[in-house]
């Protein structure tokens, strides 16, 4: 089941340091136009023009840029435009379901990771496919084998769209039997002489 949020301005007394300052005096706190998706801090999507048709992000407010996962990362040159060829597990723990993926480069820039590293990115705007709805969203590549998630959803991805809640997880929907959605593949070459 799919929660939103109520649309129309939601009021309450002006606070600062935790005590009302003129129990008359109200603020605005949000002011809504359309119905925002409820999010949970971890949620599956989807980005298909990649191949990958579920994939669990992490929903992180804290991180501005969106990164995926890629344990290998080329770029070239096809009929003038310039494509990056990267190979995503996109389930942790199944080595044996790789993707090798195709996009486009919007741009290469350098992103600081949430330990201060930073780090030259390629950057690719897909569609992503969430809670029954579909927008184009900027992702970095680098490579997360070291973490739990193969997506980190940074909030620039959601901003206008989406709310979270830090507690919940799923909101979107869980999804059963993933592996099914991806063919087995046999190894890509790089990986057979690797």
């Amino acid at each position: 089941m799919r929660r939103t949020l109520p649309s129309g301005m939601i009021k309450q007394p002006a606070t600062w340091a935790g005590r009302v300052r003129d129990p008359g005096e109200q603020i605005m706190v949000l002011e809504q136009t359309q119905e925002r998706m409820l999010l949970g801090w971890r949620e599956w999507v989807g980005l298909p023009e990649v191949g990958l048709p579920w994939i669990k992000a992490k929903v992180d407010t804290g991180a501005r840029t969106s990164a995926l996962h890629a344990f290998y990362i080329e770029s070239r040159r096809r009929g003038g435009k310039r494509l990056v060829h990267f190979g995503m597990r996109p389930l942790r723990g199944r080595d044996d379901i790789v993707v090798d993926c195709v996009a486009e480069i919007l741009d290469q820039r350098v992103v600081s990771d949430s330990g201060g590293h930073r780090e030259k990115r390629y950057v690719i705007v897909t569609p992503l496919c969430l809670g029954g709805s579909t927008w184009p969203i900027e992702l970095t590549l680098t490579n997360r084998d070291a973490m739990l998630f193969r997506m980190l959803l940074g909030r620039t991805a959601f901003a206008g769209r989406a709310m979270v809640d830090p507690i919940a997880s799923y909101l979107t929907g869980r999804q059963r039997r993933v592996a099914n959605a991806y063919q087995r593949q046999p190894p890509t070459e790089r990986e057979a002489s690797a």
